[in-house]
């Protein structure tokens, strides 16, 4: 026999095994065993919650020969012909393919004949939304008022599309989203009977990633058993077929974020990328890692609401400490904006690397709640300014004839006594040795200017943190320092500096390449 998937193999056949629809079925149950039984009912709900289940044992309980507690005994003729699908008593329509005008009609004319066997005839209508005008017109009156053996069951996953006419003739019934730890235990307990070792961890992800649905769980478990056959299910594993992210990943972005580091940050996204990552995925779990945060600051009682480990809750707990809340509500924002985009993006990697860097660079953005954040950026360059203001230049303090203390003015930058000929071979090629870097440290390139570092060695100064921080990453330095030794066939060392916010370049630095140009032209006249 060919293999049976697992949400059809466990597919509920009473309403014991029907999970998370607990106000539902003990509704049904009650109209079934008080012989209160409906005419018209409409279930609604998102995918895979269980309405055409439901819709199935509640027509094999109606005309149940021996129903159990209002559930349907599953052993008498009736019910084991509705099971297979041979029974004439039940017919299931798809609206989406018969939702026309004359297939309703053939349904009016059906009704006429009583069952052949049972006490009901159960019409269930899926996806009940898809028919035409014309067609919910021509159902009314037969939904009002059907003969006394007819049952109709309306199922739909956009309730807001059904006629207030139709839904004024029905029972409605509400499918709730199934819970995390209940898909998590049917999972559990559906891999016992098929002998099948699963980490803890790997359910709930699983069951995080279903959104609600149990249909969606079983299918991606099914998917995650068939990738690792004969082996114990890791939650590595998982996220490995489903292509997601570890949380730990999440923490380092996080805090690369926090620090402005836009190179480290690109660099994490590719390597994901590289390791086929969801891109879509990625960005919904990065905000449900924000939403974790949020809530890590904001309840004292972090066990009732979050489902993690102790571990990565004491982690959170620290994350939760490094960010403020307007920081994280933003983040939380362009996160979410960045979600409903890249559903229908065609270059999603360009999306989401432009979302990280509105993260660490404040200043793009021009909505109210990024102007806190590039206040603090602004304060935290100027902390680090002051702080490093006593390596740069010396400030002396003198009593003045009234006894207040005052700063005298920082003196000017001094002439270097003599460039050292190894930096003055580096300058005189420079924009050349550029030209031969790779394309984003090209770019940044043309906009530096060369000064005399410590230790005689070639100190490029940058306009702005971005390019600084780039061309300052270890390996791009790295890239630079071998071409500088190609060319000129020594080696000279590579210092990167940016020049400080509202200050121009030559209150802190000597421009070099300006005064070795000005030498050459003294040589040639």
């Amino acid at each position: 026999m060919s293999y049976m998937a697992l949400y059809r193999k466990f597919r509920p056949d009473n309403f014991e095994d029907v999970k998370g629809q607990d106000h539902i079925i003990t509704t049904l149950k009650n109209q079934i065993k008080a012989d209160r039984i409906g005419h018209a009912y409409l279930f609604c709900g998102t995918r895979g919650t269980g309405k055409t289940t439901v819709a199935k044992i509640f027509a094999k309980a109606v005309n149940c020969e021996h129903p159990v507690d209002g559930s349907p005994c599953g052993e008498c003729a009736l019910c084991k012909s509705i099971s297979a699908g041979t029974s004439m008593n039940v017919i299931e329509i798809d609206a989406a393919s018969n939702n026309g005008v004359d297939n309703i009609r053939e349904i009016r004319e059906e009704v006429a004949y009583r069952p052949t066997e049972g006490r009901f005839k159960v019409y269930i209508i899926d996806e009940v939304h898809m028919l035409s005008a014309g067609a919910f017109n021509a159902l009314l009156k037969t939904l009002e008022e059907p003969p006394e053996y007819v049952i109709f069951i309306l199922a739909t996953t956009e309730v807001h599309k059904i006629p207030i006419t139709i839904l004024s003739r029905c029972q409605h019934y509400d499918f709730k989203r199934i819970s995390i730890e209940t898909i998590t235990d049917r999972m559990r307990e559906l891999m016992e009977t098929e002998q099948v070792e699963v980490e803890e961890r790997a359910l709930r992800y699983v069951a995080k990633v279903a959104d609600g649905s149990m249909r969606d769980a079983l299918s991606l478990l099914d998917q995650c058993i068939a990738f690792h056959l004969g082996e114990t299910l890791t939650y590595d594993f998982v996220l490995e077929v489903l292509g997601a992210v570890d949380t730990d990943v999440f923490s380092r972005l996080l805090r690369n974020v926090l620090e402005r580091n836009v190179p480290v940050v690109l660099d994490m996204i590719d390597d994901l990328i590289m390791q086929g990552r969801e891109l879509s995925q990625l960005a919904a779990d990065f905000t449900w890692y924000l939403r974790n945060l949020l809530l890590a600051k904001t309840s004292d009682h972090l066990e009732d609401v979050l489902d993690v480990s102790t571990e990565n809750m004491k982690q959170l707990q620290e994350e939760a400490e490094m960010i403020d809340n307007d920081t994280l509500l933003r983040y939380i924002r362009v996160f979410s904006e960045l979600s409903g985009k890249l559903k229908y993006a065609t270059q999603k990697r360009v999306l989401l690397e432009v979302a990280f860097i509105k993260l660490c660079v404040p200043a793009m953005e021009t909505n109210e709640d990024s102007i806190l954040d590039r206040i603090r950026a602004v304060e935290a360059k100027v902390e680090s300014v002051e702080a490093n203001a006593g390596q740069m230049t010396e400030k002396v303090v003198y009593v003045s004839g009234d006894g207040a203390t005052a700063k005298k003015p920082a003196p000017k930058v001094e002439l270097p006594k003599a460039i050292p000929e190894d930096v003055k071979e580096v300058v005189k090629n420079f924009r050349a040795i550029a030209d031969e870097t790779s394309g984003m440290m090209r770019t940044f390139l043309k906009k530096a200017k060369l000064s005399l570092g410590g230790d005689d060695s070639l100190l490029i100064v940058l306009p702005d943190n971005l390019s600084a921080q780039a061309i300052a990453d270890p390996d791009r330095k790295e890239e630079l320092e071998t071409l500088i030794a190609n060319r000129i066939g020594k080696t000279v060392s590579v210092d990167v500096r940016q020049v400080d916010e509202g200050r121009h370049f030559e209150d802190s630095f000597v421009d070099i390449e300006k005064m070795i140009h000005m030498e050459i032209v003294t040589e040639d006249e």
